[in-house]
Parts: structure tokens; sequence; C-alpha cells
């Protein structure tokens, strides 16, 4: 059957733009303090949780949430337009960002009220981070090939399996990860899978960090030996995760992260050019900002049909899929345009150190969060093509 694939023309609405004067002097303050440097996209102090308190602390995490578990019951509009200045400054998010993109929302919709009622509240505080359990070795991004097992024992699951390209994991408190409970059947590979909370630092898990070529570590494999998770920590359906991680997935794929995570080097080349550039720099500035505008709108929209109650898991992976490759590719356009910078520009080492570092860290944009190939078969599927 095919989906009608839509994006609603979508506005901030006023409180979206005061809202942002709001988060852009925050930042301002945060930078003027020294707590990070939006021109290091390579620093070391990506984690930083004292900056995550804060931003707690203003209110901006778990933001659409219920105030009952410590949300602040605002529009899934006014969290983009906090996301979007978080990027753009290039601020410190490892910390919370999944917890409150994607980890808290599966907590709302399936965990039981009392763990809603302990975990919830710090992460809208800033003080829990979370990562996601998905990949596997040699399954890809093929997330119905999961062979992790979670083997029925006396009050709960014993896990053994190996996770790996999990984001975070050596600082995270807990993972939302999938599990096999379940062998597929023949008429549904997607039956056999169930998703679980698990709580990390604790025996039978063991935490390896991969090294990327950047020399900064956010990639792990994580290893689970009989580590034993309670019955409540089960999230929703027993063997009917791949529903749930479908639905999880329109979170992850369609902010303003899946297309601004290189944007530094676009905006240090506008430094760079100056206030008269030529018209070659002019003319490929151009077409780069117009690139983004496009993107943004569509990642408005999305938001704005999440925050009808709508799951666009079609339209997330486009701008997901469109996204990643535009920043992936974008260093490669900055450099070739920046090749005729006056030596003299002030901040020239500035762009060649994030042109350095955007250059290696491209590779893994179109991995995270599903490879373009996973996500163009969700696409065709979607608009009945396969």
């Amino acid at each position: 059957m095919t989906a009608a694939l839509r994006f609603d023309p979508i506005r901030l609405p006023s409180e979206c733009e005061q809202l942002r004067k709001e988060v852009r002097a925050f930042l301002a303050e945060e930078i003027a303090a020294g707590t990070f440097d939006p021109h290091k996209p390579n620093r070391e102090d990506t984690d930083v949780p004292e900056f995550s308190r804060k931003v707690g602390a203003r209110g901006w995490l778990g933001m659409t949430w219920p105030k009952k578990y410590g949300g602040h019951e605002r529009s899934f509009l006014e969290r983009y337009v906090v996301t979007e200045e978080m990027r753009v400054a290039n601020a410190p998010t490892r910390r919370f960002f999944v917890a409150d993109r994607q980890s808290g929302p599966v907590l709302l919709k399936y965990a039981p009220e009392h763990i809603k009622m302990e975990i919830l509240p710090r992460i809208c505080r800033g003080e829990i981070c979370f990562a996601i359990g998905m990949s596997e070795p040699n399954s890809g991004s093929d997330l119905f090939a999961a062979k992790t097992r979670a083997t029925k024992t006396d009050g709960g699951y014993l896990i053994n399996g190996t996770k790996i390209w999990t984001s975070s994991a050596h600082i995270a408190d807990y993972m939302i990860a999938i599990f096999r409970t379940s062998p597929p059947t023949k008429e549904n590979r997607r039956h056999g899978l169930t998703q679980f909370l698990v709580k990390m630092k604790q025996p039978g898990i063991q935490v390896n960090p991969i090294a990327q070529i950047t020399g900064q570590y956010e990639f792990n494999e994580v290893v689970f030996t009989d580590h034993f998770i309670p019955d409540d920590h089960v999230l929703g359906e027993i063997d009917g995760a791949w529903k749930q991680a479908t639905s999880e997935l329109a979170y992850e794929r369609s902010g303003p992260e899946r297309f601004l995570e290189t944007y530094y080097v676009l905006t240090e080349l506008v430094r760079a050019v100056g206030n008269n550039p030529d018209t070659r720099s002019a003319e490929g500035i151009g077409r780069l900002v117009a690139q983004v505008h496009t993107m943004r709108r569509m990642s408005v929209s999305v938001a704005g049909m999440l925050q009808a109650g709508k799951e666009p898991v079609v339209e997330a992976s486009i701008v997901k899929d469109i996204g990643t490759i535009w920043e992936q590719q974008l260093p490669h356009r900055v450099r070739e345009l920046a090749a005729f910078v006056e030596e003299t520009a002030t901040n020239r080492e500035t762009l060649e150190k994030q042109l350095d570092f955007a250059i290696k860290t491209a590779p893994k944009l179109t991995i995270q969060g599903g490879t373009t190939e996973v996500l163009r078969g969700i696409i065709a599927r979607g608009l009945g093509l396969r």
C-alpha cells in the first residue's frame, strides 16, 4: 500500500522566535564564560555535565513532555528551535541529546509508571545520559538481523551478545536496546525482537571504545555476558519491538542535527570571504544556503507533524537521507570554495582546522541513524515502489 508523502507547510510561530532569542543569549553567555568554543568541533569537551544541567534548569529538556514527569508541555516546534540553535552554536549536547530526542519519548510510551517517575525527571534536569543499542556486528543497519539474545529467567532476562557503533555508551547511564527474545518466523522476519531498558555500569556489561579517524572516541562496542535485566525493564510488547523501533526512528532521523553537523565550515567560510565576496564565492555560498534552507523547511514540517501526533516515518527518512549526504559533502564543497580565499583572512587557520576535522568525521554521517541504503528502502516502500 502506498503511503501519502506529505510535507506540511509549517511556519514557526512567534513564541518560537522569542525562545530563539533566549537560547542565543544563553549560548553567548556560555561561550563568553569559556564553557565551549563554537569554532572547535574537534574539542575534547563534548561531554560537559554542568552544561547539561544548565540546559535542564532553563526548561529546555523534556520540553514536550507532561509536567507530571518534569516536562514542560511545550511544542515540538519550540523544541526544534532549541535544537537548531544548539547545533548552529556547536554546543556540547552529547550528554543529554539522545535522552531528550528519543529515549524519553520511548519511556513515556512504553515504560511502567514507576520507571517514568524515576528516570524522566532526571532527564529533564540534564542529569543522565542515554545510548541506543540497535546495530550489531555483521548485521550493519539491518535491525531485524539482531542476534543478541534475551533469555527468560526468574524475575527477568539474561542478555548475551554484542551491540556496536553505540554512541556515548562509555558515558551513558542507561541504554534502550533491542534484543532477540524469540526466533523470527518465515512469515515475519521482524518477529521476535523486544525492547529493554538497560542500566549501564552493571555486572555483565563491558564497553569497548572504538577510535575514529579524528582521534575521538564516540562509538563503542558493548558486550553483554549473562547481564540480568528485571521484568519491569521490558518496554512494550514482547517480540513486537520492530513496531516501536520504526516509530522511534522518526524522532532520530528528522531533526536539524541531521544536516547541521558540519554546518560550522559554511559559517566559517562566510567569515573568511567577508562582506564583498567574488562572484564565484557568492554563487557557491548562495547555492549552499538555498539547499540548507530547503532541508530546514522539510525538517520543520516533520516537527510540526510530530506535534500533530503523526508518525512521519517516510518523511523523516527523506530528511535524514538528503541531510546527511549534504552535510557529508559540505566540507569538500567548502574546501573548493576556500581555495581562493585570501591567505591574509584572519580566520584562515581556523577554517583549515575545521575542514580537516569535518572531512575526517564526514564518513560516519550517513551511517548513524540508518545507512543511506536502508533509508532508501524505507522510502521506496513508503512510495509503493517495493
